[in-house]
């Protein structure tokens, strides 16, 4: 990405191939994560993004190129899935071993390539933040998880992750993506587009309310989740999608739409509810707690609790397509790109 912009910015290039460093390894790509911070990056609203020109990507899959120095315990050839942090859309990258999982034999490039962002994303905002637990640790009672862009690549798998802990999934979906949700776990699917979800969000809910709400969404959409939450229930904001596709200008327009005045300690403490925020990509130097997330994921990739799902794979000639595609609110699950 040379400029922020629309899609048509990404332009593919060559360069030479990268060698890896002492404590390295070098990925052969055959799948390459998109998500929607990459969108937002392009936007120019993604703070953490780096200068341009500049590779995007916070994840691969593949397999071992080469070795550095000091590196034994991967080998050239082994079949690997790493988070990395930037650089990902390359047919070649390099990375700290510590960045790198093995992929289980029954796993895929494009599964590996899926898992990382969005199934860290989903186990941090619901079991490691959100608090999602077992009914027979709350005394019987299912929590009920309330799911923005349910259809998405973090939805999916917050759907893998609620069926795993016994809750009951209600997601918000454009109703050509209903069935989508259904398919994959949710017991309720709600129009997010419909002024009046609160309402339908409470009715189905009987009256309760949600204990978990994962929302990427933001602006005003917090609002609503906030009146949605039973007493003890917390809102879980990892994206501000809502102000996407209008510049500044938007950005701004939705951050004034943001409950700051509900969300402050005082208000929270005699509401009885949490608002947390979550942003893996700020984990970096958290290594060992998010690669023991990683650990236990595969575990349940191993055991058939987990389905990465992938909608579409583009051609890196065609990424812009991929961000469009994204945009433009169509995809199911993820997309990927490949060399």
């Amino acid at each position: 990405m040379t400029r922020t912009g629309g899609p048509d910015v990404l332009e593919l290039r060559e360069a030479p191939d990268p060698v890896p460093a002492a404590g390295q390894v070098c990925i052969e790509v055959e799948a390459a994560g998109v998500n929607f911070a990459d969108l937002m990056a392009r936007f120019g609203l993604y703070p953490d993004a780096p200068r341009l020109p500049a590779v995007f990507g916070y994840e691969v899959a593949g397999t071992v190129a080469s070795v550095g120095a000091h590196v034994t315990e991967w080998e050239i050839g082994d079949a690997v899935l790493a988070m990395t942090r930037f650089g990902g859309y390359s047919s070649k990258v390099c990375l700290p071993t510590g960045q790198v999982f093995g992929r289980p034999a029954t796993m895929t490039a494009e599964e590996g390539a899926a898992l990382p962002v969005n199934y860290l994303t989903a186990f941090q905002a619901m079991v490691v933040m959100g608090g999602l637990r077992h009914a027979d640790e709350l005394g019987g009672r299912r929590q009920k998880v309330l799911v923005h862009s349910a259809s998405g690549g973090v939805g999916t798998a917050a759907a893998d992750l609620g069926r795993i802990y016994g809750a009951e999934l209600f997601g918000t979906a454009s109703p050509a993506k209903h069935d989508y949700v259904h398919e994959h776990g949710y017991a309720h699917a709600i129009d997010y587009r419909n002024n009046n979800w609160v309402t339908e969000v409470m009715r189905l809910s009987g009256g309760t309310g949600m204990d978990l709400i994962l929302d990427p969404i933001g602006g005003e959409y917090w609002k609503k989740g906030f009146d949605c939450l039973t007493p003890t229930g917390r809102l879980v904001a990892y994206g501000f999608s809502s102000a996407a596709g209008g510049g500044k200008l938007k950005a701004l327009q939705q951050m004034a739409r943001v409950p700051w005045l509900r969300f402050a300690p005082l208000s929270l403490i005699g509401a009885n509810h949490g608002v947390l925020g979550v942003n893996l990509g700020h984990l970096w130097r958290m290594g060992d707690a998010v690669n023991s997330w990683m650990t236990q994921l595969l575990k349940y990739y191993q055991a058939g609790q987990i389905h990465p799902h992938v909608d579409r794979v583009f051609a890196f000639e065609k990424a812009g397509d991929a961000h469009r595609y994204i945009e433009e609110r169509k995809n199911r699950g993820k997309v990927l790109l490949r060399p």
